[in-house]
Protein backbone atom coordinates (compact mmCIF):
# COMPACT_ATOMS: atom_id res chain seq x y z
CA UNK A 1 0.00 0.00 0.00
CA UNK A 2 1.04 3.39 -1.05
CA UNK A 3 1.18 6.41 0.91
CA UNK A 4 -1.71 8.63 -0.40
CA UNK A 5 -4.61 11.16 1.03
CA UNK A 6 -6.57 9.80 3.89
CA UNK A 7 -3.82 7.02 5.11
CA UNK A 8 -2.85 6.25 8.46
CA UNK A 9 1.24 6.00 8.28
CA UNK A 10 3.66 5.45 10.57
CA UNK A 11 7.46 6.14 10.32
CA UNK A 12 10.88 6.24 12.37
CA UNK A 13 12.67 9.66 12.09
CA UNK A 14 16.07 11.29 13.00
CA UNK A 15 15.88 15.28 12.42
CA UNK A 16 19.22 16.58 11.83
CA UNK A 17 20.01 20.64 11.31
CA UNK A 18 22.45 21.85 8.88
CA UNK A 19 25.70 21.14 11.14
CA UNK A 20 24.64 17.12 11.15
CA UNK A 21 23.32 18.02 14.98
CA UNK A 22 20.34 15.19 16.08
CA UNK A 23 17.36 17.59 17.22
CA UNK A 24 14.95 15.04 17.70
CA UNK A 25 13.95 11.70 16.91
CA UNK A 26 11.65 8.54 18.00
CA UNK A 27 15.01 6.15 18.57
CA UNK A 28 13.43 4.15 21.45
CA UNK A 29 10.04 5.12 20.91
CA UNK A 30 7.17 4.05 19.22
CA UNK A 31 7.28 5.42 15.78
CA UNK A 32 5.11 9.04 14.43
CA UNK A 33 1.85 7.94 13.01
CA UNK A 34 -0.01 10.55 11.55
CA UNK A 35 -2.93 10.79 9.12
CA UNK A 36 -1.83 11.65 5.79
CA UNK A 37 -3.03 14.57 4.08
CA UNK A 38 -4.80 16.35 7.10
CA UNK A 39 -1.38 18.56 7.70
CA UNK A 40 -0.73 16.97 10.72
CA UNK A 41 3.32 17.11 9.68
CA UNK A 42 5.23 19.70 7.87
CA UNK A 43 4.18 19.96 4.06
CA UNK A 44 7.51 19.22 3.18
CA UNK A 45 8.42 15.79 4.89
CA UNK A 46 4.26 15.27 4.14
CA UNK A 47 4.92 15.78 0.27
CA UNK A 48 8.12 13.79 0.17
CA UNK A 49 6.43 10.71 1.64
CA UNK A 50 3.32 10.99 -1.01
CA UNK A 51 3.64 7.33 -2.98
CA UNK A 52 5.90 5.99 -1.04
CA UNK A 53 5.65 2.46 0.78
CA UNK A 54 6.38 0.57 3.61
CA UNK A 55 9.67 -0.57 4.61
CA UNK A 56 11.05 2.00 2.48
CA UNK A 57 14.18 4.38 3.68
CA UNK A 58 14.15 8.05 2.77
CA UNK A 59 16.77 10.75 3.35
CA UNK A 60 14.68 14.34 2.75
CA UNK A 61 15.78 17.66 3.21
CA UNK A 62 12.91 20.56 3.51
CA UNK A 63 13.63 24.28 3.52
CA UNK A 64 12.21 26.87 5.94
CA UNK A 65 9.60 27.40 3.86
CA UNK A 66 8.03 23.83 3.98
CA UNK A 67 8.98 23.39 7.08
CA UNK A 68 8.37 26.03 10.32
CA UNK A 69 8.70 28.91 7.82
CA UNK A 70 11.60 32.06 7.68
CA UNK A 71 12.81 33.64 10.86
CA UNK A 72 10.37 36.56 11.60
CA UNK A 73 12.08 39.32 13.49
CA UNK A 74 8.75 41.18 13.52
CA UNK A 75 7.39 38.48 16.67
CA UNK A 76 10.74 39.05 18.88
CA UNK A 77 9.09 41.68 21.53
CA UNK A 78 9.52 43.10 24.85
CA UNK A 79 6.53 43.01 27.17
CA UNK A 80 6.62 43.71 31.09
CA UNK A 81 7.09 41.14 33.76
CA UNK A 82 3.92 41.34 35.04
CA UNK A 83 2.81 40.11 32.00
CA UNK A 84 3.87 36.31 33.63
CA UNK A 85 1.50 36.64 36.26
CA UNK A 86 2.22 33.88 38.82
CA UNK A 87 5.74 33.20 37.66
CA UNK A 88 8.55 33.63 39.93
CA UNK A 89 11.47 33.10 38.13
CA UNK A 90 11.54 33.82 34.47
CA UNK A 91 14.62 32.77 32.57
CA UNK A 92 15.89 32.24 28.90
CA UNK A 93 14.90 29.32 27.49
CA UNK A 94 11.45 29.18 29.35
CA UNK A 95 8.37 28.83 27.17
CA UNK A 96 4.71 30.53 27.63
CA UNK A 97 1.40 29.58 25.24
CA UNK A 98 -0.33 33.45 24.75
CA UNK A 99 -3.19 33.69 23.19
CA UNK A 100 -2.84 35.31 19.49
CA UNK A 101 -5.46 36.72 17.24
CA UNK A 102 -3.96 33.97 15.01
CA UNK A 103 -4.84 31.68 17.92
CA UNK A 104 -2.05 30.23 20.57
CA UNK A 105 1.30 31.24 20.25
CA UNK A 106 4.60 29.48 22.03
CA UNK A 107 6.86 32.23 23.17
CA UNK A 108 10.47 31.49 24.24
CA UNK A 109 12.02 33.86 26.37
CA UNK A 110 15.57 35.36 25.01
CA UNK A 111 16.72 37.74 27.56
CA UNK A 112 15.27 38.95 31.11
CA UNK A 113 16.26 42.70 31.74
CA UNK A 114 14.96 44.40 34.72
CA UNK A 115 10.76 44.81 34.07
CA UNK A 116 11.10 43.46 30.64
CA UNK A 117 11.11 40.28 29.19
CA UNK A 118 12.35 39.58 25.60
CA UNK A 119 10.20 36.70 23.67
CA UNK A 120 10.77 35.33 20.86
CA UNK A 121 7.13 34.02 18.99
CA UNK A 122 9.29 32.19 16.24
CA UNK A 123 9.14 28.31 15.99
CA UNK A 124 12.30 27.05 17.70
CA UNK A 125 13.00 25.69 14.05
CA UNK A 126 12.19 29.08 11.64
CA UNK A 127 14.28 29.29 9.36
CA UNK A 128 16.15 26.16 9.38
CA UNK A 129 16.83 23.34 6.58
CA UNK A 130 15.75 20.32 7.93
CA UNK A 131 17.12 16.72 7.41
CA UNK A 132 15.08 13.54 8.24
CA UNK A 133 16.30 9.79 7.83
CA UNK A 134 12.94 7.86 7.80
CA UNK A 135 11.95 4.59 7.91
CA UNK A 136 7.83 3.83 7.20
CA UNK A 137 6.78 0.92 9.11
CA UNK A 138 3.23 0.91 8.28
CA UNK A 139 0.54 2.36 6.41
CA UNK A 140 -3.29 1.44 7.01
CA UNK A 141 -6.03 3.02 5.58
CA UNK A 142 -7.43 5.67 8.32
CA UNK A 143 -11.13 4.52 10.09
CA UNK A 144 -14.49 7.00 9.79
CA UNK A 145 -13.62 8.43 12.72
CA UNK A 146 -10.10 9.30 12.09
CA UNK A 147 -11.60 10.98 8.86
CA UNK A 148 -13.75 13.00 10.83
CA UNK A 149 -11.55 14.12 13.33
CA UNK A 150 -8.62 14.75 11.10
CA UNK A 151 -5.84 13.03 13.51
CA UNK A 152 -4.60 9.06 14.12
CA UNK A 153 -6.49 7.82 17.09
Amino acid sequence: MQISENKVVSFHYTLKNDAGEIIDSSEGRDPLTYLHGAGNIISGLEKALEGKDSGEHLEVEVAPEEAYGERNESLIQSVPRNAFEGVDKIEPGMQFQAQTPNGMQILTVVKVEGDEVVVDGNHPLAGQTLHFSVDITEIRNATEEELAHGHVH
